[in-house]
This record gives C-alpha cells, sequence and structure tokens, in this order.
C-alpha cells in the first residue's frame, strides 16, 4: 500500500504536471489528435494507409489500440476530438482530455518506480532515485510539455527491469516484448535483454557452479520464452499479417528515407560529425591550401537547413543507414562483453541496457533528441548505491542529457519554466545522490565541475543573449552549439561508464 511520503511525493507530481497544462505543445499534440481520431473513426484495416492528415501512425499495433482505448473516452469528453477531418482540432476541452491522459498514464511508471524503490530495500537513496526519475526534466519537457507518453512507456519498461530484479525473468521477457510492440524505439535495448534471456534464464546447469548444461531442461525454457514471445507479437501483428499489411506496417515503423540527423541534432557522435564538417568547410575557404578540399558544394547548407531530410555533408563522407547500423552494432559490443564474461546479475542486466541506449543514441540513424531519456530513465536505477565513477557519469551525463532538451520548449514564456525546472532537479540529484556518503557534487573532478558549470554559461549565450548579437544570420548556431556542447559530456559519459563497468568494477 502507498504509504504517506509515496501520497506526498504523487500529489507533488501530478501538482506540478498540472501547472504545465497552459505551456506550448508541439506538434505532436496533433499528431497523437489525429491518431485517437483514426483509430476510432475508421476500420483496423484503414488506420495504417490513413494519410488525410500529414501525421500519419507510425507506431506499432498496441499503442495505436491504446489510442483506440483512449478515444473512446475522448468520444465522451468531446467528440470533435475524434472527428477525422477535424484537422488542427485543439480547443481547450481536447487540450484538457489530452494532458489529463498523459498525466494519469503516467501513473504506471510511478507504480513500477515505487515497486523498484521496495525491491531496492526502500532506502531514502531508493526512494531519490525513483522519485528523481518520475519528476526528471525528460518527462516534465517532453510529456507535459511538449506532448508525448513517454511516462506511460518508460513505466513499461521499469516494470521490465524490475520483474528481473525480482528473479521473474520469463515476465520480464513477455513485459518487454510487449513494450516493443508499443513503441519499436525500445528495439535498441534488445540485444541485453536477448543475452541476459539467453544465458540467465534459458541457460540451466545440472548443478550450481557447474558449466554443464542441462540440455533438456533449457531447451524446455528457450521454447517457453520464444513461445511467450511469439504469442505477444501474434496478438500485435497477427491481424495485420493476416489482412496482407506487414510492408505497410513496416514503411510506416522503418522511414529511412529521413536524414542522419533530426532538424535539431540530436547530441550525439553524428552531431559532432556534422560540426566537424562545418569547421572543414571554413577552413577549406581561409587556408585551401592546409584542409581538404570541398567536395560537394551543394550540400554545404544540407546538414544546418533545420529540416527533416537527407544530410549529405561537403567534405567529409556521406553516412549511409548501414553506416550508423554497424557503428551502432560495433558500439553495443561493451553491453554484450558485460554479460558474456561477468557474472550476469540483474544489476548488471541494468548496466547492460544502459550501455546498448547509450549505443544506439550515439550512433543510430535519424536519432531525436528525446531519445536521450531512452539512457537517463533505466540509469536512474543505478545510482541506489552507485560508485563514485557510475554517480560522476550519471551527473554530467544527466545535466548534459535533459539540457540537450531544452531547444524543444523554444517560446518565451516556457523560458522560466525550463530553467527552474532543470535548475532545481539538478540541484537535487547533485546534492541528494552519494556514493558512500559522498554527494555527486563533491564526487565530481575539477573538469567535470567546470563542464557541469559551464551549462550556465550556454544558457546565457543561447537562451537570454538576443541571437542577432552574437550570431547575426547564423540562425542555427545557438543550436549547433547546444547539441555539441552537450554531445561532449554524452560522449564523455559513455566512455566513462564503459571504464568503470567492464574494466575497473
Amino acid at each position: 500500500m502507498l504509504g504517506i511520503d509515496g501520497l506526498v511525493l504523487l500529489g507533488v507530481g501530478i501538482g506540478v504536471k498540472l501547472l504545465l497544462w497552459p505551456a506550448y505543445h508541439s506538434t505532436d499534440f496533433e499528431v497523437h489528435r489525429n491518431w485517437l481520431a483514426l483509430t476510432h473513426s475508421l476500420p483496423v484495416s484503414k488506420w495504417y494507409f490513413e494519410d488525410r492528415s500529414e501525421w500519419t501512425l507510425d507506431y506499432p499495433p498496441f499503442f495505436a489500440w491504446f489510442e483506440w482505448a483512449l478515444s473512446h473516452l475522448a468520444y465522451r469528453w468531446d467528440p470533435r476530438i475524434i472527428d477525422v477531418d477535424n484537422l488542427g482540432y485543439s480547443a481547450l476541452s481536447c487540450i484538457a482530455f489530452q494532458r489529463m491522459s498523459v498525466v494519469v498514464s503516467e501513473l504506471v511508471l510511478f507504480a513500477a518506480l515505487q515497486r523498484f524503490a521496495k525491491v531496492s530495500g526502500g532506502s531514502v537513496q531508493a526512494r531519490v532515485a525513483a522519485f528523481l526519475v518520475f519528476m526528471s526534466p525528460g518527462f516534465l519537457f517532453v510529456d507535459h510539455v511538449h506532448f508525448q507518453y513517454n511516462g506511460f512507456l518508460f513505466g513499461v519498461l521499469v516494470y521490465s527491469l524490475v520483474f528481473a530484479l525480482e528473479g521473474r525473468d520469463l515476465l520480464s521477457g513477455i513485459a518487454f516484448a510487449m513494450l516493443l510492440c508499443f513503441k519499436h524505439i525500445f528495439m535498441y535495448i534488445a540485444p541485453a535483454y536477448f543475452l541476459y534471456l539467453l544465458l540467465h534464464y534459458c541457460a540451466v546447469y545440472r548443478r550450481h557452479g557447474s558449466r554443464q548444461l542441462d540440455l533438456k531442461a533449457s531447451a524446455l525454457r528457450l521454447l517457453n520464452l520464444g513461445f511467450s514471445v511469439a504469442l505477444v507479437f501474434g496478438i500485435a501483428f497477427g491481424p495485420f499479417a493476416y489482412m496482407g499489411q506487414l510492408s505497410q506496417l513496416a514503411s510506416r515503423l522503418f522511414p529511412f528515407k529521413r536524414g542522419l540527423c533530426h532538424a535539431y541534432w540530436a547530441p550525439n557522435f553524428w552531431a559532432l560529425y556534422s560540426f566537424a564538417d562545418r569547421l572543414l568547410i571554413v577552413g577549406s575557404r581561409l587556408a585551401p591550401n592546409v584542409f581538404p578540399a570541398l567536395r560537394a558544394e551543394a550540400a554545404i547548407g544540407s546538414s544546418t537547413r533545420g529540416l527533416v531530410g537527407d544530410s549529405s555533408f561537403a567534405v567529409l563522407p556521406d553516412v549511409s543507414p548501414a553506416a550508423t547500423f554497424v557503428a551502432t552494432l560495433a558500439a553495443q559490443i561493451p553491453a554484450c562483453a558485460l554479460l558474456v564474461f561477468r557474472a550476469r546479475t540483474p544489476g548488471r542486466f541494468i548496466q547492460a541496457v544502459v550501455l546498448c541506449a547509450f549505443a544506439s543514441f550515439l550512433f543510430g540513424w535519424h536519432v531525436h533528441e528525446k531519445a536521450v531519456i531512452l539512457i537517463l530513465a533505466p540509469l536512474g536505477l543505478l545510482v541506489v548505491t552507485p560508485t563514485r565513477r557510475t554517480l560522476r557519469m550519471f551527473a554530467v551525463l544527466s545535466v548534459s542529457g535533459y539540457y540537450s532538451l531544452l531547444p524543444l520548449l523554444f517560446g518565451a514564456q516556457e523560458l522560466p519554466i525550463k530553467a527552474s525546472v532543470l535548475l532545481i532537479w539538478s540541484l537535487g540529484a547533485l546534492g541528494l545522490l552519494k556514493s558512500n556518503g559522498v554527494s555527486a557534487w563533491r564526487c565530481l573532478t575539477a573538469l567535470e565541475k567546470s563542464y557541469v558549470a559551464g551549462h550556465v554559461l550556454l544558457f546565457l549565450l543561447t537562451e537570454l543573449v538576443p541571437s542577432r548579437w552574437l550570431f547575426g544570420q547564423m540562425q542555427f548556431l545557438p543550436l549547433v552549439l547546444v547539441s555539441v556542447y552537450t554531445a561532449l559530456g554524452i560522449l564523455y559519459s559513455w566512455l566513462g561508464l564503459i571504464r568503470e563497468l567492464l574494466l575497473v568494477n
């Protein structure tokens, strides 16, 4: 049963999120309103073909059914919400319904985190870590201002990880399979699940400490896991396979015609790669005898034009989806090594999930800046009893990762909201989280403290000083500065965690 402290924290969380209702909402608000309308108004056979709105359905079937369920509530609330021809509808009643649907569905995350805190011993640090995840700037900015349902989806992920902590591996795998059928971005962490379940659940040894497999017991567990996962996917995709629509689903779920980088560069390796190309363009013009010549003159404005589409580079080689796929797989080797060559404990499994999420974010194709939450949410579960380096990497990643989301909230009225939320959360995390009694801030090295404090200067330059004073006609430069600066922190924390988890710990 929820204690008084849990009720207080829940009340505070809901209260803060209700205060964000009047804030700006992105085009994702209309995306989800349109999905409510098309799932309610059209037969299932037309869900993934409907295109009268540019915001077509591009999530897996379970999420479509989630929208379908919400649409029946929306119909009773305001029938105009689910009118498929009522494009761009954003009356106050519509805003209230959709905002409240996010708040209520996020209770799944709260319940999962409460269970995590209990499984972790119910210590003060465990409760603090759980509350920091629930109140993270990522969910506040992306779900309750920008508008998405990440809290609900990450609630399912946390439940899956908690099941693993409880030793219920099969249930963990089933929950993850269901999650993939809600949102396919989570397949980036599938290698960690595959290896852990294969080696920890399916592999049964004849006796404790033995290396000799019990083939019959292992085969039965493998069949049990395979059947369970296949059943979940069959329920999700079976009706569309029966209607011969799997190729249409694939085209919606995997739109590789989009470019390498999103309109705003996600702070990953490719942001640094794009920035290096910009520097080489300048160098080739100022010192053509020193720097390489332009390879493609027409590509000079490609990666800074602020549009979603194919990206090309003027000096550096272009990057294909296949190249990012290979780079992502290579970057996931440390996560796989962690599960293959180290003791396969539930805690180490969560570490592998974090490293897989890092790899996909840093090297994936057309990564959205919002995907940084896929790293931060599970990493937030590892700071209950962290080593100093783990806590240091969490601190650097949290500040840089959540700061990278600020450009999503570009309106003047959101300026004090995003500044205060990020500042209060960061101060709380740096002060309350501890390793052997030492706060996260005190654990940081002098260089790391300077980097974290540097975000204040970055905020002044890109948010407070009028851009025309510093950047003139280069309107994309403030976003470049945010992407590059935060990408350095994210890359640094990834390398630091690899060193800690594989080489030191």
